[in-house]
């Protein structure tokens, strides 16, 4: 889970200043957690606490109600007897890591990843990328290899993870989808060397930068096992205590070693 929250601060920057290069500096004064982050955590105290989804998403948006949230969201937000919203925007991917993390089986964290979408982003595309993201972190802590993330993700999800990073680079946009962010997100963890590299990789493709390096991130976590130690410092000095001590509380839950 510190994976995706780490990924999202260091793509911060970069959301509305691309850069589509891997050499940049990790952290800047502009550094930052977002919606993401937020957003993650949500879910990970749902799940810690049993509590309802929705509930828990509305309860942290509304504590940090200028994290950078899409507009559908924010009427969400501010609208108690709102139901979904039939959004397939990758809100629901970005979030979902926990969920990876949490859960011994395949056909829980499949479950859990449907739920924790569906408050929001019952759209069969949002559903799906949820889906995706979660079963990539499940299969990479479990010891599956990137041929065996990439194969079930194609073969059972139905994401194309073919392309090469040169290939989608040039002609890469900000795409605020699950179909059109998430699969990027997981191509840049499966061609990466260790944890930074694909945070790196995934703020390369430009984008949607904090979301595609928050997920790829929190995949990577899960696979790599160890964040460098400088961006684990960093990144908690810039996220505050009642966040940090959910994180530090699920890190025990799903016995997730820094």
């Amino acid at each position: 889970m510190f994976g995706a929250i780490a990924g999202d601060v260091i793509g911060s920057v970069f959301e509305h200043h691309n850069v589509k290069h891997t050499e940049f500096s990790l952290f800047s004064e502009g550094s930052r957690f977002t919606d993401d982050t937020v957003l993650t955590v949500a879910v990970a105290e749902s799940i810690m606490d049993g509590k309802d989804y929705g509930q828990t998403l509305r309860e942290y948006g509304l504590k940090y109600p200028r994290a950078g949230y899409g507009g559908l969201f924010l009427s969400w937000l501010f609208s108690q007897r709102a139901g979904p919203y039939n959004s397939y925007g990758n809100g629901s991917a970005m979030r979902v890591c926990p969920v990876g993390f949490a859960y011994n089986t395949l056909e829980q964290v499949l479950d859990e990843a449907e739920r924790s979408a569906a408050v929001t982003h019952n759209h069969p595309e949002g559903i799906k990328g949820a889906q995706a993201v979660a079963t990539a972190v499940f299969l990479a802590r479990q010891g599956s290899s990137k041929d065996e993330i990439r194969q079930y993700i194609t073969n059972c999800i139905g994401y194309n993870l073919n392309q090469t990073l040169e290939q989608i680079r040039p002609h890469y946009h900000f795409d605020a989808t699950c179909q059109g962010s998430v699969p990027q997100a997981i191509i840049a963890f499966l061609l990466s060397t260790d944890y930074e590299d694909a945070v790196r990789k995934a703020v390369s493709l430009g984008g949607d930068s904090d979301t595609i390096a928050c997920i790829s991130g929190g995949i990577a976590q899960a696979f790599y096992g160890q964040i460098p130690h400088h961006i684990v410092r960093r990144t908690r000095e810039l996220l505050p205590a009642e966040l940090l001590a959910v994180v530090d509380r699920f890190n025990e839950f799903a016995r997730i070693v820094m």
